[in-house]
C-alpha cells in the first residue's frame, strides 16, 4: 500500500511517500480501508519530533480517517467488515496518511448517513476536543457566560456550537473576515481582535475556551470571575497568574472515543451541528497540506487528505 512516511524529524522535506505493507490489526483493533484523512497541526509536530508523546521512526502521520472496515481484530465485536466507520488511529496520533490504516476499535464510530467520508475524516480531533472543553473540563451550563478564543477555528467553531446549547452566553474572539461566519455559528457577540482588546471590553465571564494559547491566553486571566475556569488543548497555562485570579486554569489532550464521537454524529445527523471542509488535497499532497499548516494560504476549515478515490 502506499503511506506518507517520516523517517527523521524535520522540516516538510522529510515526508516521502512510500509503498509499505499493509498493517494487520492486532487485538482491539480494527484495519480500515482508509478513504480520508485528516490533516491537522498535530501531525507538524508529530513530523517535526515536537510531540509530546514518544513517537518511535520510522512513522506515518495522521490521526483523522475515514473509511470501510477491512478486518477487525480479536476481541472486536461492535464493527464488522465492509461498515463505513470514523475517528482516530491511536493514542500517538499515527498511521492515518495511508491507503489502509489500523485504529483502535474504542476510537471509532460508524459515520452517519448525513456524512460523506471527506466531512467524516474533518471531524474527529477537533470535534472531539471541543467536547471535552465545553463539557468536561469547562463543565459550560445555562448559568454561565463563555468566551471562545480563536472560533473561526477548526475547534473553535464546533466550540461556539456546543457552548451555544447550553450556556446562558456565548462570546467569541475572531479577525474581521470571520466576523460573521462566527455570528452565523451561533456566538451571542463576536469581538475583532484586530480593533479591539477584548480584555478592554469583557468582565466576570465564567469559562474561557483557549484555542490560541500565547499572549491571548495570559490576558485572558483578567476576564474570568473569581473561581471562573480556563481550559486550554494548546498550551499549559500558568499556574502562579491562575492562582493570584482565584481562578481554575486546564490543560488537557485529547481523547478520541466512540461515545464522544456516537454524541458528535447524532449532533451533525439531526442537523444541530455543521462540519466545515477547507481544501481537499490528495494523498500524495501530503506536503502541501502541511505547507498550510504552515502558513500557506488555503481555505477557512479542516484540511482533508482524499486517500482512495472510489
Amino acid at each position: 500500500m502506499q503511506a506518507i512516511r517520516v523517517h527523521h524529524f524535520g522540516d516538510l522535506d522529510s515526508l516521502v511517500v512510500e509503498d509499505v505493507p499493509r498493517p494487520a490489526p492486532g487485538e482491539g483493533e480494527v484495519l480500515l480501508q482508509v478513504k480520508a484523512a485528516g490533516v491537522g497541526p498535530w501531525d507538524a509536530l508529530v513530523r517535526s519530533g515536537r510531540s509530546v508523546l514518544p513517537q518511535p521512526l520510522p512513522l506515518t502521520p495522521g490521526s483523522d480517517v475515514s473509511g470501510l472496515v477491512e478486518q477487525v481484530g480479536a476481541g472486536v465485536s461492535q464493527f464488522h467488515a465492509g461498515e463505513a466507520v470514523f475517528g482516530a488511529t491511536n493514542a500517538r496520533f499515527t498511521g492515518g496518511y495511508a491507503e489502509y490504516a489500523v485504529a483502535a476499535a474504542t476510537k471509532l464510530a460508524k459515520i452517519p448517513p448525513r456524512l460523506g467520508f471527506i466531512e467524516a475524516a474533518s471531524v474527529p480531533v477537533v470535534a472531539c476536543t471541543a467536547w471535552q472543553m465545553v463539557f468536561e473540563q469547562g463543565a459550560i451550563d445555562t448559568t454561565k457566560r463563555v468566551l471562545v478564543h480563536g472560533a473561526a477555528g477548526n475547534v473553535g467553531a464546533y466550540a461556539v456550537q456546543l457552548a451555544r446549547r447550553v450556556a446562558c452566553e456565548v462570546i467569541a474572539t475572531a479577525f474581521s473576515d470571520d466576523l460573521a461566519y462566527v455570528k452565523a455559528l451561533g456566538a451571542d457577540r463576536v469581538i475583532d481582535v484586530k480593533t479591539s482588546r477584548f480584555e478592554e471590553l469583557l468582565t466576570d465571564v465564567d469559562v474561557v475556551l483557549d484555542t490560541i494559547g500565547g499572549e491571548t491566553q495570559d490576558r485572558s486571566f483578567a476576564v474570568l470571575k473569581p473561581g471562573g475556569v480556563l481550559v486550554s488543548a494548546v498550551a499549559s497555562p500558568d499556574q502562579q497568574k491562575a492562582a493570584r485570579h482565584g481562578v481554575k486554569a486546564l490543560f488537557f489532550l485529547v481523547d478520541v472515543s466512540s461515545q464522544r464521537l456516537e454524541e458528535l454524529a447524532a449532533l451533525i445527523e439531526a442537523g444541530e451541528l455543521a462540519t466545515s471542509i477547507g481544501e481537499v488535497l490528495s494523498l500524495a499532497d501530503a506536503r502541501i497540506a502541511h505547507e498550510m499548516l504552515a502558513g500557506r494560504p488555503h481555505k477557512r476549515g479542516k484540511i482533508v487528505l482524499r486517500v482512495d478515490e472510489s
